[in-house]
């Protein structure tokens, strides 16, 4: 009984055991248990709203009006609302969702402001398909619609399937046109392979699927030098850097007709 491991056992083990014992008789009852509970929880609430755990506003930064007002419209909280209470991730997660976000940040700011810092994306041209008139960015995601381009006549157009898909080489050959900017009402993906350009007067360009910009620098320069699209001519065809061939309009087929006939008869 003088050993020290006895002691130990006797001072310690002892005293231990029965309070575990008597613990565990006391919180066995069912109604301790649910007091218990219940208190935990009433504790957790006075601290999880006090009022520097409390969120009072929702502040949007970086987006615009039409992109804010999107925001608030699908924003799931209420407020005031426990900071305990917000998933920021999935807060988040949801704004990058709109498609006018590019990328965006939640963070809770001191004075109870949660705070969503959002980039938006940056339309660059207009799509028309079947299903409507689309505002894109340069990855090709509709931000927006229209109903007429008169809406968002500071944006190129852009038409046919695919041409979502390959804006950076549109917006290059639009760069490319600029001599032609007065003229230019679009540009048409061609078996989502090359383009089409439109000007007045129902003329058209068309592209090779290879090195387009420079098949209309060539055109550019034979207008500027021949008034080549000053003519009564409805395609240029570049699809064929070898060959490029023009298309005359009905009435200019005409008149040429016409003129050989008349020096066939002079002959």
């Amino acid at each position: 009984m003088l050993t020290p491991l006895f002691r130990k056992v006797l001072k310690v083990g002892v005293p231990f055991a029965a309070a575990f014992i008597g613990g565990t008789i006391y919180f066995s009852d069912a109604e301790r248990q649910e007091k218990m509970a219940l208190a935990f929880v009433d504790l957790r609430e006075q601290i999880e709203t006090r009022p520097e755990f409390m969120v009072n506003l929702l502040a949007i930064d970086g987006a615009s009006d039409e992109t804010a007002e999107d925001i608030r419209e699908i924003f799931p909280i209420e407020f005031p609302v426990s900071s305990f209470d917000l998933e920021l991730d999935d807060l988040q997660e949801l704004i990058e969702g709109l498609p006018a976000v590019a990328d965006a940040s939640v963070r809770i700011r001191q004075g109870g402001i949660l705070l969503a810092e959002v980039t938006e994306r940056q339309p660059v041209a207009l799509w028309r398909n079947r299903d409507g008139l689309g505002i894109v960015d340069i990855e090709g995601v509709v931000v927006g619609e229209v109903i007429s381009r008169a809406e968002r006549s500071d944006l190129p157009l852009v038409v046919g399937e695919g041409a979502e898909r390959a804006l950076p080489e549109a917006l290059q050959v639009l760069h490319a046109a600029r001599p032609l900017a007065g003229r230019v009402k679009g540009l048409v993906r061609m078996g989502e392979r090359r383009w089409d350009v439109v000007l007045d007067r129902d003329q058209r360009i068309q592209l090779p699927a290879v090195g387009p910009v420079r098949a209309l620098e060539r055109v550019i320069v034979l207008n500027q030098v021949q008034d080549m699209l000053e003519r009564d001519l409805v395609v240029v065809d570049m699809r064929l850097a070898e060959r490029p061939t023009i298309r005359m309009n009905e009435a200019a087929i005409e008149e040429w007709w016409r003129v050989v006939k008349m020096s066939a008869e002079a002959e």
